[in-house]
């Protein structure tokens, strides 16, 4: 089997904080831990109510200083809103606090509303060519030949830090291939451009001092219970969530609703039912087959889970469900 891993998004439930949040992250990672998925990353997103992972190398730092040996990183890093420099340092402190076990993905979106991206201080007139540079630029800092430059990352000069390009268009598929290095694709929230993703990544792929061959990790999302309606109830609050967002109204992730789904206009329907294309729910049976058939769908080497699920024990017993029929625990 595969190695299987976890996107966490730190969600702020209706009626909790980002303590709480923060606090539940720590605790999947480290039952993540246990039950042997190979990375647990978080990501980057700016003003969002239901999001409490905004400083992503703070809570990377939280989540491995409470871990011992799985992967912790960024799923990812929002390059545009930063200095290349002061992401190398970030990563190669965390590199030195945890060595071996730090990961950074890398995004071209802001991860926020333009009105966010200007308070961020970066400039906002940035062309599709600037991220391209930026990811060089970032990898060089962690080199170990320095000899002559006036500008090196200390800590990160001469760290062993993996750089992946995260994207959920044939931009990042091409510019990953191009550069030799790892690709995630965000096919968990938006799926339509997978498989072409996939293909133009891998016939593109030109190996490099950091990786030798193809290595591709889409995401997916995974709302498991021992009920089919049970989980399909976990499932209605990401559904909420995402209808929010998308009709101007950002939330916190929201308590479950029996029948959301069909309480829906049938244009959010269809919406929703393209954004789920890559969301597995149901039994652990159902949740066994669906994933299955994705891994040979795809030929992924890797997938990373995402579950927005508003219990907390519930998202825990989902995220088991996945490892005993996937991992062989059963």
């Amino acid at each position: 089997m595969i190695p299987l891993s976890i996107l966490d998004l730190s969600p702020i439930i209706k009626g909790g904080s980002a303590s709480d949040s923060l606090r539940n992250s720590l605790n999947l990672a480290q039952y993540a831990e246990q039950c042997g998925f190979n990375r647990y990353w978080v990501a980057e997103h700016h003003g969002m109510v239901g999001i409490a992972s905004a400083a992503t190398s703070v809570v990377i730092g939280h989540i491995a200083g409470g871990t011992s040996s799985i992967r912790v990183g960024a799923g990812g890093i929002m390059l545009p809103n930063h200095a290349p420099l002061v992401i190398a340092e970030q990563f190669g402190t965390l590199e030195a606090l945890y060595p071996g076990r730090i990961d950074l993905g890398l995004g071209r979106a802001p991860g926020t509303d333009p009105a966010t991206s200007r308070a961020l201080r970066r400039n906002l007139n940035v062309n599709v060519e600037q991220f391209p540079r930026d990811v060089l630029e970032l990898i060089n800092y962690f080199g170990s030949d320095a000899a002559g430059e006036s500008v090196r990352a200390v800590p990160g000069q001469g760290m062993s830090v993996p750089v992946w390009i995260l994207g959920s268009s044939l931009f990042g598929a091409q510019l990953a291939a191009h550069m030799g290095l790892p690709y995630a694709f965000a096919s968990h929230f938006s799926p339509g451009q997978l498989m072409a993703a996939i293909k133009v990544y891998r016939e593109q792929f030109k190996p490099s001092e950091l990786l030798a061959e193809p290595y591709v990790m889409p995401g997916i999302s995974v709302f498991a219970a021992e009920r089919e309606e049970d989980a399909r109830l976990l499932a209605s609050s990401w559904q909420q969530t995402f209808i929010n967002l998308y009709s101007g109204r950002p939330s916190q992730l929201q308590p479950p609703v029996a029948d959301y789904f069909d309480s829906l206009e049938s244009f959010q329907q269809h919406m929703l039912n393209d954004v789920m294309a890559c969301s597995m729910v149901g039994t652990p049976d159902q949740v066994r087959q669906q994933m299955e058939d994705f891994i040979e769908k795809t030929g992924a080497d890797e997938l990373i889970i995402a579950a927005q699920i508003y219990d907390h024990e519930a998202r825990i017993r989902s995220y088991e469900i996945v490892a005993d029929v996937m991992m062989g625990r059963v």
